[in-house]
């Protein structure tokens, strides 16, 4: 099962994902954690010393080699240069088990406290004034394009901050997106703005309240959210001395039953292969028409696999 933790700058996102991320490793379940955002946090945020870094390469810097992994002996894939972000799977093409014996889990996934984490890479000096950052984000979407996971497996992602979550079809790759949110006006604000695109596009969206101090906090949240409104943490002195490099303690007892109410909530969402297929073939066309085609000089709808069915059948016809 695929989440995504979105929601307005400094709301606490990129802290919820580690928690959540590091609630189910130590639970014993397969997971792995992703940094999408635009500042590469999560790595510290799960227990990476601000001495260490963090070895493993990112993604983006070997999107190439990625690309002539997942691409296999796709005919409809000529190329890497052929394959964009949004490229779907069909036959012929490598899918992925979650943390399984590939190329790409192998090479990109490091533990941090328990917790296998894969990073996209920094916006660095050389990407000023020529790049967008989401183009950073092609090998993440090209990864949960091609892996098949399963009922109690998980992919935590922590995405770009507010609406720009919506800049790429990222956002329809997820079986729940955590929308968190503070009890404050400009929070509730992108609340809205996140639950009505993700509306148009049939995208399920739960609320995180975050950093709640009272009941007027709770009251303000119930007010705004009203019924996407599933669970919310209060402040958390385990959490702030984590973020001071004094861990100590435990997390507090509402904030682990909250995750656990996260937890919950993924596990009871259905796993619709047919509708995955469909988003993402849905915006590969979109992509192909606004931009792909004249850049690879292809039309890129030939790389459409109209008889190929992902998920565990198209797993079982490669066994």
């Amino acid at each position: 099962m695929r989440v995504a933790f979105v929601g307005k700058g400094g709301s606490g996102k990129t802290t919820l994902s580690a928690l959540f991320s590091r609630h189910l490793a130590h639970s014993g379940a397969p997971v792995v954690a992703i940094d999408g955002d635009i500042n590469q946090h999560l790595a510290y945020a799960l227990g990476l010393g601000e001495d260490e870094l963090f070895a493993a390469p990112p993604l983006s810097a070997r999107s190439g080699e990625i690309k002539d992994y997942l691409r296999g002996d796709n005919p409809r894939i000529p190329s890497r240069d052929a394959m964009v972000k949004t490229t779907p799977p069909g036959r012929g093409s490598r899918l992925l088990r979650l943390l399984g014996e590939d190329e790409v889990h192998s090479r990109h996934v490091q533990q941090v406290d328990g917790v296998p984490l894969m990073v996209t890479g920094a916006f660095d000096e050389s990407d000023l004034g020529v790049a967008c950052y989401h183009s950073k984000l092609g090998a993440v979407e090209l990864y949960l394009n091609h892996l098949v996971d399963d009922t109690g497996e998980y992919v935590v992602v922590d995405m770009t901050a507010g609406a720009d979550a919506f800049a790429s079809g990222l956002f329809t790759r997820f079986d729940l997106t955590f929308l968190v949110v503070e009890p404050t006006r400009k929070s509730a604000s992108v609340y809205r703005q996140y639950r009505d695109h993700a509306a148009e596009f049939g995208v399920p969206v739960a609320v995180v309240g975050n950093k709640v101090t009272g009941e007027d906090d709770l009251l303000f949240l119930k007010e705004h959210v009203g019924d996407d409104l599933l669970a919310h943490c209060v402040h958390s002195t385990y959490v702030r001395a984590q973020e001071q490099g004094r861990p100590q303690g435990e997390l507090e007892q509402h904030n682990a039953r909250t995750l656990e109410r996260l937890r919950e909530a993924v596990d009871a969402r259905p796993k619709d292969w047919v509708a995955f297929q469909q988003r993402a073939v849905e915006f590969h066309l979109r992509n192909a028409i606004a931009w792909a085609n004249e850049a690879t000089g292809q039309d890129l709808a030939a790389q459409v696999d109209s008889d190929f069915q992902h998920g565990p059948t198209a797993l079982a016809a490669l066994a």
